[in-house]
C-alpha cells in the first residue's frame, strides 16, 4: 500500500468512527486508560499539524494545550472538547488540506529529511492507526455499560490445551527491522542466538482459558507474586470482554456489539499476569519476544492477527538505540513496568502487521485486544 495511500485510508477511519458517535459518547471517558472518542481524532490532526506544518514549514501550531498528552489531563479531556459538529468539519478540512500539502509539498518540505523514502507520511499514518484500533477498544467499553443480557451467545465447553507446536531450532536470528517504516524501538537490526523451543502455532482458544479458569486459576503456584496480588483485587475471574446472558450462555462484547463467544476462537482481554499463569498452567511460558519474531519470519505461527500476544520479557531499548523522530515516541516507556506484545489483533490495520512489530503496555492492563501463545523449553 502506498504511504498517501495509508495515510488517507487511517484518517478516513477516525473520521467516521467519530461521526458515527453524538455528542455525548464523543465525550465520555468509557475507561480510565483510554482517552474519549472526539479526543483520539483531534490529537491526529493536531499530530499532523505539529509535523507537517510546525516541524516542516515552520508554522506555530495552536491546540496543544488540549490535544498533547503531556498538557491535557486524561480526565478533562471530554468536557473541553468543541461541540460535535465543530470538532468533526474542522476535522475533515485540515486532513483535506494535509493530504493535498502532501500530495504536492512545497520546495522546503520535500527537502526535509523526515520525507525521505515517504518516512513521515509512513510515521502519521501508522500513529492513526494505533489510535483507530485504541477507539475499537473505546467502543468496546461502551459495550459493556449497555445491557446485553438478552444478546444471543453460545454454550462454552471446557477443553485441555493440547495445540499443535512447532519446533524453532537453536542458533542464529536476525530480529528488527531497518525499513523506513520501521519505529525507532525496532531499530537497528541484530543477531541473536536462541535455544530451541517448543511453541503452539495457534493462540489459545476461549474453550482452554475456560479450564483454566475452573481448574488453575485460583492455584497460587501458577501465578506470580505481582500476578497473584492483582488477582485478590478482582471481582471476576473472566476475561475483559467475556459476559453470560440471561439464559448463562456465553458472548463476547465487541467493539460492533455482543456475539456469541466461540469456544476454539482466540480468548482476547487478557493481561500479562492472566496470560502468564495460564501459560504456566498449561505447562509452559509466554514466548520471549525474539522467539517470537524468529518463529513468525519463518512461518511457524498460525493465527498471527488474532489477537496481540504477551512477552515474557519488558519492553526495553535494543544496543545502539537511537529516539526518533523525537525522543517521546519509546523512550518513556523503558521503564521496566511495561512488557512487549507481539502480531496484531483483529483490529489492527493489515498493512501495520510485521514481525518486527512491537508493542507495549503495564502487566496489568486487560482492556487491550490481546491473547496468549504458549511455548515450552
Amino acid at each position: 500500500m502506498k504511504a498517501l495511500s495509508a495515510l488517507q485510508a487511517v484518517q478516513t477511519a477516525l473520521y467516521r468512527l467519530a461521526q458515527s458517535c453524538d455528542e455525548a459518547d464523543l465525550r465520555r471517558q468509557f475507561h480510565p486508560d483510554l482517552s474519549p472518542l472526539g479526543w483520539h481524532l483531534g490529537h491526529c490532526v493536531h499530530t499532523e499539524r505539529l509535523w507537517l506544518r510546525e516541524r516542516l514549514l515552520g508554522e506555530a501550531c495552536s491546540d496543544a494545550d488540549l490535544y498533547q498528552p503531556e498538557r491535557s489531563p486524561k480526565t478533562r479531556r471530554g468536557e473541553r472538547l468543541p461541540a460535535r459538529d465543530r470538532l468533526l468539519d474542522w476535522a475533515r478540512r485540515l486532513q483535506s488540506e494535509h493530504l493535498a500539502l502532501l500530495a504536492a509539498p512545497p520546495a522546503r518540505a520535500r527537502r526535509h529529511p523526515l520525507m525521505r523514502g515517504d518516512y513521515l507520511v509512513w510515521f502519521l499514518a501508522q500513529h492513526h492507526a494505533q489510535h483507530v484500533e485504541t477507539m475499537r477498544m473505546v467502543l468496546a467499553q461502551r459495550e459493556a455499560g449497555r445491557d446485553w443480557t438478552g444478546a444471543r451467545g453460545a454454550p462454552l465447553p471446557p477443553q485441555r490445551p493440547q495445540p499443535p507446536l512447532s519446533l524453532l531450532p537453536g542458533g542464529e536470528y536476525l530480529i528488527g527491522n531497518d525499513d523506513v517504516r520501521a519505529f525507532d524501538n525496532e531499530r537497528p537490526p541484530r543477531q541473536v542466538r536462541l535455544r530451541p523451543v517448543r511453541l503452539a502455532r495457534r493462540l489459545a482458544t476461549n474453550g482452554e482459558y475456560l479450564a483454566f479458569l475452573e481448574h488453575g486459576h485460583h492455584q497460587r503456584r501458577h501465578w506470580s507474586a505481582a500476578g497473584w496480588a492483582w488477582r485478590r483485587t478482582q471481582t471476576s475471574p473472566l476475561p475483559e470482554h467475556w459476559r453470560r446472558n440471561a439464559d448463562g450462555d456465553w458472548l463476547e462484547l465487541t467493539p460492533d456489539g455482543p456475539r456469541p463467544l466461540a469456544a476454539d476462537g482466540p480468548v482476547l482481554g487478557l493481561n500479562h499476569y492472566e496470560a502468564a499463569a495460564f501459560a504456566a498452567w498449561a505447562g509452559g511460558r509466554l514466548p520471549h519476544e525474539c522467539e517470537w519474531e524468529a518463529a513468525a519470519r519463518l512461518g511457524l505461527l498460525d493465527d498471527i492477527g488474532g489477537a496481540w500476544e504477551w512477552c515474557g520479557n519488558r519492553f526495553h531499548p535494543y544496543p545502539g538505540f537511537r529516539a526518533f523522530p523525537y525522543d517521546g515516541y519509546s523512550l518513556p516507556w523503558f521503564d521496566g513496568r511495561h512488557y512487549v506484545l507481539r502480531g496484531a489483533s483483529p483490529h489492527t490495520v493489515p498493512w501495520l502487521r510485521r514481525p518486527a512489530l512491537r508493542n507495549y503496555y503495564q502487566a496489568d492492563k486487560r482492556h487491550i485486544f490481546a491473547g496468549v501463545r504458549v511455548v515450552f523449553d
